[in-house]
């Protein structure tokens, strides 16, 4: 992308992405979408001990939803649940533990959660990860991928004959404006080839979510699919991935309850339910997956390739 456009986009982002954006986005918003009682509709949540995920966690379970935390840190999930739980007086909010990245496990969580609870009416895909240098799991993935894109697939895949059996069934993904300036890359998913760079990869992981968002929407047609863009978010995993962003614009970053506004939207309001499925939504509002005249646009033949590449990727690591 040419130094012009990196810029438009980055002064895009600065108006936009920031909580005076937010604040002037909020003008417009309709108070009574949120108001709503979600009692008795479950919501899984991954990343939910902080940041994003614990924001959306708290809106929902203020609403009377059952919370289902899917996080790494064991004692960090159970520490947020407490907080969760005093904040909102919901006291059904369950931890469960799992790391993303570890391939099969993801597979074995969602297997078994589907044996256990009958009914699941809202997936969060919220956890991500920024690894700055080219790591493997013990599968032999790199760990991006593994965390951003195949477990958000595997996760979502294995949940999905559930969420249809639940009534007004959604998947929302938290993914990223950095997703604009990438096109698909199916042919490198690992980052073999080239230099790496970790914020790069990220970004691809997060087209990456986009297109699959776009696919599941027409694989699935009972379940309503979004991806959102949460704006820039004082959370601990911006803070920790990118310290040199988070120091010269802390100042100008959302709160997580901003960032996870249009979470909560997607996951609880009827009209966010109405709204077309597969679609990219930014402040409550849907906005496009790509930059005017941008050169990210990939083939339709390219995306449903990269499902099926996906899907075999999966299957490969499916218990038997």
């Amino acid at each position: 992308m040419s130094l012009y456009r990196n810029s438009i986009w980055f002064l895009k982002g600065i108006h936009e992405y920031t909580r005076k954006g937010f604040e002037a986005a909020a003008k417009r918003f309709v108070e009574k979408d949120l108001e709503v009682s979600v009692a008795g509709r479950s919501f899984m949540i991954t990343g939910a001990n902080s940041g994003i995920g614990k924001a959306a966690a708290i809106g929902i379970a203020k609403r009377g939803g059952v919370i289902h935390m899917v996080c790494r840190n064991k004692d960090k999930a159970e520490e947020a649940r407490a907080e969760i739980v005093k904040e909102t007086g919901n006291k059904e909010i369950h931890v469960h533990i799992l790391d993303l990245s570890e391939t099969r496990k993801v597979w074995e969580f969602a297997e078994a959660f589907k044996k256990k609870f009958k009914s699941l009416n809202v997936l969060i895909n919220n956890a991500g990860c920024m690894v700055k240098e080219r790591e493997v799991n013990t599968e032999g993935l790199e760990k991006n991928f593994a965390s951003n894109t195949l477990g958000v697939y595997i996760l979502t895949k294995s949940l999905i004959p559930l969420l249809e059996k639940s009534s007004d069934p959604r998947v929302i993904t938290v993914s990223s404006g950095g997703m604009l300036v990438q096109k698909l890359r199916p042919g490198n998913l690992q980052s073999e080839r080239g230099p790496f760079d970790g914020t790069k990869v990220y970004a691809q992981n997060k087209r990456q979510q986009v297109v699959m968002t776009e696919q599941w929407a027409k694989m699935h047609p009972n379940i309503h699919f979004a991806v959102m863009h949460p704006g820039w978010a004082d959370t601990p995993a911006v803070a920790a991935a990118m310290p040199d962003f988070y120091r010269s614009m802390q100042d100008k970053l959302r709160s997580p309850e901003q960032g996870a506004d249009t979470v909560v939207w997607l996951a609880v309001s009827e009209a966010a339910a109405a709204k077309p499925s597969g679609r990219f939504f930014q402040d409550r509002k849907m906005v496009s997956t790509h930059l005017p005249l941008a050169w990210t646009h990939s083939p339709q033949e390219q995306d449903e390739k990269f499902m099926v590449v996906l899907d075999e990727m999966a299957k490969s690591f499916q218990p038997h």
